[in-house]
C-alpha cells in the first residue's frame, strides 16, 4: 500500500481550499464552505456549489465556512470538508491512504495544530505533516530558504495575514494578524451600508473588492492601467425603504473603505522589521519583500508598501497557489 500511496498538500484557508497532488500539481481549489441541512444534519453541498449558496439559503439549509482567521471553528464540519478534498483529489485511488502536508497560521496554539492533525488523520491520511503557511509560501514562491539568506514573505490570506523571515530553513521572525481578505469584505459592506445606507451581501463585497479593490491612487496613474475600470454598479437592499436599490461606487470610495486594514498589515511588517536581526535586515533591504496569498492581488498594494517601507516590493507569481504549491513541494520531498 505504500508503493501505492500518493503525496498531498492542502492549504485549508478560511475562504479558499486548495490541493497540491504530486507529479500533478494543484488539482483543486474551492471555497471552504459547506452547506448542511439543518432537519437531518446531512451534506447538501461542498465547496463552489455551496458557497453559492450562501445568504440565499432556507432556514432548513445552512451554509457555513468551518475555519475562521485560519483556524477550525467546527472540528465535524471541517473533517467533512477534508475528507470530500482528499477523495476528489484522489479520484480513483480512494481506496489509498495519502500521506498529507497541509498548512496552519504560524500563530497557532498546540491545540489548534492537534486539531488540524486530527482532522486530516480521520479524514482519511496516512501520515500527516504540518508546515507553517510562510514556508510553504516562500517554498511555493520560489525562494531558496534553506540559504543562508533573510526572506521576508507577506502572505495575505482570507482569515489571516502571515509575516515571516525566513533563514536557513527556519522562521527567524514571524507574526500572524487576524485580518485579511475577509476584513476587506466586510469594511467594504460596512462603508456601503454607512455611506448609502445600502444592505449588501458578502458576495457582493468580495465582487466590489477584486474588481475596485485597490491601495493607491498610483495605481491608476500608470499608463498600461489606464483601462482598468474604475466604478461599478452593485444592487442591494434599502435600508431604509426595504427595497432593491442599485448604486455606482467608485474605487476611491473602495480605497477610503478598505484603507485602515491596509495600514494594519503594513504596520504588521513594520513591526517584524523592527524585531529581525542586522544581518537579515541587510538581505531583505537587497532581495524586497515577497508578497503572497490573493491579498497581494490588490490593486496597488506593492507600490503602497514601497512607499511606506522604502523597500522593493515583489508580487510573487500566481499568489493564490503559493502555499498550495509549497505544500506540494514539502510533500514530494517526504
Amino acid at each position: 500500500m505504500g508503493f501505492f500511496s500518493n503525496n498531498i498538500g492542502i492549504d485549508l484557508g478560511t475562504s479558499n481550499t486548495l490541493v497540491y497532488v504530486n507529479k500533478k500539481g494543484i488539482v483543486i481549489n474551492e471555497p471552504s464552505v459547506v452547506a448542511i441541512n439543518l432537519n437531518n444534519n446531512e451534506v447538501r453541498a461542498i465547496g463552489k456549489e455551496a458557497k453559492d449558496m450562501l445568504g440565499k439559503t432556507p432556514q432548513s439549509i445552512k451554509a457555513v465556512r468551518p475555519l475562521q482567521d485560519g483556524v477550525i471553528a467546527d472540528f465535524n464540519i471541517t473533517k467533512v470538508l477534508v475528507k470530500y478534498f482528499i477523495s476528489k483529489a484522489l479520484d480513483y485511488k480512494k481506496f489509498v491512504k495519502p500521506n498529507v502536508v497541509i498548512c496552519v497560521p504560524v500563530g497557532v496554539t498546540s491545540i489548534e495544530k492537534k486539531a488540524v492533525l486530527e482532522v486530516a488523520q480521520t479524514a482519511g491520511a496516512k501520515n500527516v505533516k504540518i508546515v507553517e503557511e510562510p514556508m510553504a509560501a516562500a517554498i511555493g514562491a520560489g525562494l531558496d530558504v534553506s540559504a543562508a539568506v533573510g526572506n521576508m514573505v507577506v502572505d495575505i490570506g482570507g482569515g489571516t495575514t502571515e509575516i515571516a523571515v525566513i533563514s536557513l530553513g527556519g522562521i527567524v521572525v514571524s507574526d500572524s494578524l487576524r485580518i485579511a481578505g475577509d476584513s476587506l469584505d466586510i469594511e467594504i459592506s460596512n462603508y456601503i451600508k454607512w455611506k448609502y445606507k445600502l444592505d449588501i451581501g458578502i458576495g457582493t463585497s468580495e465582487k466590489i473588492k477584486h474588481e475596485l479593490g485597490n491601495a493607491c491612487q498610483e495605481f491608476y496613474e500608470l499608463p498600461e492601467n489606464k483601462d482598468v475600470p474604475r466604478t461599478m454598479l452593485i444592487t442591494g437592499r434599502d435600508m431604509v425603504l426595504g427595497l432593491p436599490r442599485t448604486i455606482e461606487v467608485t474605487n476611491e470610495e473602495v480605497r477610503e473603505a478598505i484603507l485602515e486594514t491596509i495600514n494594519n498589515i503594513v504596520s504588521g511588517v513594520k513591526r517584524c522589521l523592527e524585531r529581525t536581526p542586522p544581518e537579515l535586515s541587510s538581505d531583505i533591504f537587497s532581495n524586497g519583500i515577497f508578497l503572497t496569498g490573493g491579498g497581494a492581488l490588490i490593486k496597488g498594494l506593492d507600490i503602497f508598501m514601497e512607499r511606506e517601507t522604502a523597500l522593493k516590493i515583489k508580487v510573487a507569481n500566481n499568489p493564490l497557489e503559493c502555499v498550495a504549491v509549497g505544500a506540494g513541494k514539502v510533500c514530494e520531498e517526504m
